[in-house]
């Protein structure tokens, strides 16, 4: 046996009697184990607390390699298995963990893995697109497949949770809705007003975001990355090149980490101030929708100006940053840090002295610790919940591990919460980008690697705005992408939505919603 760390994972693979387990960048060590102890392992986790990160599989010769990284006190464990494509079956996590659910059921749909005593075997992705025997994710699968191209038939018949009784309603609510939201589908069970139940239902944007990376050099996955959901193209471009840099050892230049970092906050800023805006808007509260947009819009702007994208979409390169910022640029980014603050406070304490709308947000959508545990929730889904996990402080990567970074938390995990949290966030994001800007450091913008990414692996982790997003690539014998799985916070966090909306009333759904807010694109890859 093999054992290179002395944490918890230490004592987590001497339990489990592995094979082997390897030490890898950002705090990831591997622990191999035989299909058999799938189960066992999954056992042995929660009684050691560890949080359930993922899960995702790749086609290994005639083989399925199943993985699954798993978290506690920073620190990452992925556990590692194979077993025959011939006959893919192996124990569900699910039972034990319920963030395993979906992402089982994903993996069933692209792969065909069997998932033994899984408590829902329902269809999850993509729906009625594929035939019963037609996997996507297998290397057998062509992206030309008619079946790609041909309409997806209606779902009509997907059996949705049943709930009966004496004045007990069932209301459909989408896939389609009002504005320009994407797809997902919500289903009720009401008895009056009071929401009984709620059954929620994705993947109807299905885009094929991990079968179009296969083969691809790395300069078009990280244009991939950046859209796998708009909002978080920042997020998604640093995860994924941080995986490629990961894979081969390199590290880049310390200015180029400040400018992604930079990049990082603006863009945790623009959607807090975006989100906070539209949950008051949800209880009628349109001066601070007003408000907040146009405090959004300012902001976009001057992303624009600088890095030549609201979005800042394609800024962060491989090894480093696409473009720098000139002493007017960093100018300019203090004296709108200075203008905000002080309209913030004053806005902040408009929205915390209105009784009419505490009254609306909170006790609204209450999430407890508890529940948020058992799911995994992150970032200010779980941190409203009193789940005190934020990887820029617990497992900091650079530039943050040279920085102090304050993390707001509080315990009522309702829509208040989840606000006040946001508004915490923004104002920590202002004084770290003032920090990052005041510190910058004078080295090169990019690591130009000539080497090769053959028969490498990596894993990307950043504390997107949503929470953590993690990132797995591969590289095959060529240099190629083998395997791309990108993991967004709404994996964890849509089924909060389930869980919280319980108790309250019909009109509360769409505040709820918003106070969680999570990506449909970045969960319909």
């Amino acid at each position: 046996m093999n054992i290179t760390c002395n944490d918890w994972r230490h004592e987590f693979a001497l339990k489990l009697a592995p094979e082997n387990i390897l030490l890898q960048e950002q705090n990831v060590s591997i622990l191999t184990i035989q299909a058999d102890a799938w189960q066992s392992a999954s056992k042995t986790a929660i009684t050691f607390n560890c949080r359930f990160a993922a899960i995702w599989a790749k086609e290994v010769n005639q083989n399925f390699q199943l993985n699954i990284p798993l978290e506690l006190n920073g620190k990452y464990l992925l556990l590692r298995t194979e077993i025959p494509i011939a006959k893919p079956e192996i124990a569900s996590w699910a039972n034990i963990y319920p963030a395993a659910n979906r992402p089982e059921r994903h993996t069933h749909d692209m792969f065909g893995v069997i998932f033994l005593d899984h408590p829902d075997c329902k269809r999850w992705t993509r729906h009625q697109a594929w035939s019963e025997t037609e996997y996507p994710l297998r290397k057998n699968f062509s992206p030309n497949n008619p079946a790609i191209e041909k309409e997806t038939p209606p779902d009509v018949d997907y059996p949705f949770f049943k709930l009966d009784g004496s004045g007990v309603c069932e209301v459909p609510v989408g896939p389609v809705h009002a504005g320009i939201i994407e797809p997902g589908h919500f289903r009720f069970q009401i008895a009056g007003e009071d929401v009984l139940n709620l059954e929620e239902r994705f993947g109807y944007v299905h885009k094929g975001i991990e079968k179009l990376s296969e083969n691809m050099e790395i300069k078009s996955l990280i244009r991939l990355a950046g859209r796998v959901s708009g909002d978080s193209t920042v997020a998604y471009a640093w995860a994924t090149c941080q995986a490629c840099e990961n894979a081969i050892n390199i590290e880049p230049p310390k200015r180029a980490l400040f400018i992604r970092a930079i990049m990082s906050e603006r863009e945790r800023v623009a959607n807090h101030l975006g989100d906070i805006g539209a949950i008051c808007n949800d209880v009628g509260f349109a001066f601070a929708y007003y408000q907040f947009s146009r405090l959004k819009e300012l902001w976009l702007r001057l992303n624009a100006e600088i890095f030549q994208h609201r979005f800042m979409m394609d800024c962060i390169t491989f090894g480093g940053v696409k473009q720098d910022l000139t002493t007017n640029d960093i100018g300019k980014m203090h004296q709108e840090i200075a203008d905000f603050k002080q309209e913030l406070i004053e806005l902040f304490a408009i929205i915390e002295n209105s009784e009419s709308l505490q009254d609306r947000l909170k006790t609204t959508g209450i999430l407890t610790q508890e529940i948020a545990e058992k799911i995994g929730a992150v970032g200010y889904v779980g941190r409203a919940s009193n789940c005190d996990y934020d990887l820029r402080r617990d497992a900091p990567y650079l530039p943050y591990d040279e920085l102090s970074i304050k993390v707001p938390i509080f315990q009522e995990g309702d829509v208040a919460a989840r606000l006040k949290v946001r508004a915490k966030e923004i104002m920590v994001s202002l004084e770290l980008i003032n920090e990052l800007l005041n510190t910058l450091p004078a080295t090169e913008l990019q690591f130009n690697y000539t080497g090769s990414f053959k028969n490498c692996e990596g894993i990307g982790l950043i504390e997107a705005w949503r929470g953590e997003l993690l990132v797995y690539v591969s590289f095959d014998e060529n240099g190629k992408i083998d395997r791309y799985y990108p993991r967004d916070p709404s994996w964890l966090n849509w089924p909060a939505l389930e869980q919280l909306i319980h108790g309250n009333i019909v009109p509360d759904f769409p505040v709820c919603n918003k106070s969680i807010n999570c990506s449909y694109s970045g969960h319909d890859l």
